[in-house]
């Protein structure tokens, strides 16, 4: 089984400086109300540590491998719950240049045989996390660009 979670937001900021909060991760307590708590580093290969907080939903802490890294363009990483193969999530940040700043998409392709009765929870609560973490994605960038 397979299914993929997608939203997006605009940005009113280069890439670089949405870039420089997403990959901010110990900064992730401060301001994200999705990844309450995060710990590692935005590189190839690196293991994280995140605490997942779904709005409406029971918290998790999941232990990922990053596995793509582009300078101010993506970030993705791979998460297993327990074995790899019952459930997974391949988790993706792509920044895209507009006119007015940036174009962010938060994706996730889930795969494996619990996918199908988590699918409610990731169509409710999990995609109600990423809308609010893009949305405190943008207020956070803009407090911190320069007057």
């Amino acid at each position: 089984m397979r299914h993929e979670l997608r939203t997006e937001i605009d940005i009113e900021a280069p890439p670089e400086q949405v870039w420089a909060q997403l990959v901010d991760l110990p900064a992730y307590a401060d301001w994200n109300p999705f990844i309450t708590a995060a710990d590692g580093a935005a590189e190839d290969g690196h293991p994280l540590s995140l605490r997942m907080e779904p709005p409406g939903g029971r918290g998790m802490t999941i232990r990922p491998k990053v596995t793509a890294v582009s300078d101010s363009a993506a970030l993705e990483w791979l998460g297993h719950l327990g074995v790899p193969g019952i459930f997974d999530g391949r988790h993706r940040f792509e920044l895209t240049t507009t006119a007015s700043g940036t174009h962010l998409v938060q994706r996730e392709t889930f795969t494996g045989v619990l996918v199908r009765p988590f699918r409610r929870s990731l169509d409710t609560h999990t995609r109600a996390g990423f809308e609010a973490m893009n949305e405190a994605l943008r207020r956070r960038v803009a407090e911190a660009r320069p007057a």
